[in-house]
């Protein structure tokens, strides 16, 4: 087990009560972070701070809808008054698909919603607690569809590639005070959003083979690049979009 380096500080995970969010939660944890687990879903978020707790680490739980701002700003707060500050933030929480047609308002104003303006207003209220401290590290969660296109979702497309691009402005904006800011862009990668789409055995051998290393990405495997980008280890690392896909990219 790897070691980050991260004894004594604070992580905060967006969608942290499953997937790829939870995963990351407990890598931080087993770091030495303390860590706030944010989530809409509240079951799943208790689960994932008492794992860690199993662990022997220490997480609180703070149920969080990033489409609200008033939200978002508890959120930080709560880091900052129950566990003492804020030194990492991952800018997890997302969906996929709300429905077949994207480009219809609501669909497409609800993915942008919490997809894009979310990652913004978590950004936003993360920087202004660490500026005072220093500085500190965040990882938003964009996708390999923030960097190619994509012809049946366009809402989605949109909002990752935006993701990459506050990514890419907060580092510019914040490298001067010590705010690294990255992105981190998964393949397909085997988590409960995922499970029904792989569930038909065709459409599993379809995906596995769009992606050269024939297989999908475990949850576990994005945590660790996540984590990473927030370590000491990662220190001249700023504005990048971190891809971990199994190379489905580099067709």
């Amino acid at each position: 087990m790897i070691d980050y380096g991260l004894g004594g500080k604070v992580a905060l995970v967006t969608g942290g009560g499953g997937g790829i969010g939870r995963a990351t939660a407990l890598t931080f944890a087993r770091s030495g972070a303390a860590v706030l687990v944010a989530d809409v879903n509240t079951a799943g978020g208790d689960e994932t701070v008492a794992m860690i707790e199993a662990a022997g680490g220490k997480a609180i739980f703070f149920r969080c809808d990033v489409a609200n701002a008033d939200d978002v700003r508890a959120m930080v707060a709560a880091a900052v008054d129950r566990l003492g500050g804020l030194d990492c933030a991952f800018n997890n929480a997302g969906l996929n698909r709300l429905g077949d047609d994207e480009y219809d308002d609501s669909i497409w104003e609800r993915n942008i919603g919490i997809n894009l303006s979310g990652v913004m207003r978590c950004m936003r209220e993360e920087a202004a607690v660490m500026l005072p401290r220093g500085g500190g590290a965040i990882v938003n969660t964009a996708s390999i569809n923030g960097l190619v296109g994509n012809p049946g979702q366009p809402a989605y497309v949109a909002a990752k590639h935006g993701v990459v691009g506050l990514a890419r402005h907060g580092a510019l904006r914040w490298a001067q005070a010590g705010i690294r800011v990255n992105a981190i862009c998964p393949g397909v990668i085997e988590t409960p959003m995922t499970a029904p789409l792989v569930a038909d055995p065709a459409m599993k051998a379809l995906i596995d083979g769009m992606t050269p290393m024939g297989r999908m990405g475990t949850a576990q495997e994005i945590a660790e690049a996540v984590v990473w980008l927030c370590s000491p280890a990662a220190s001249f690392v700023t504005g990048h979009a971190m891809v971990v896909d199994g190379g489905a990219t580099a067709f």
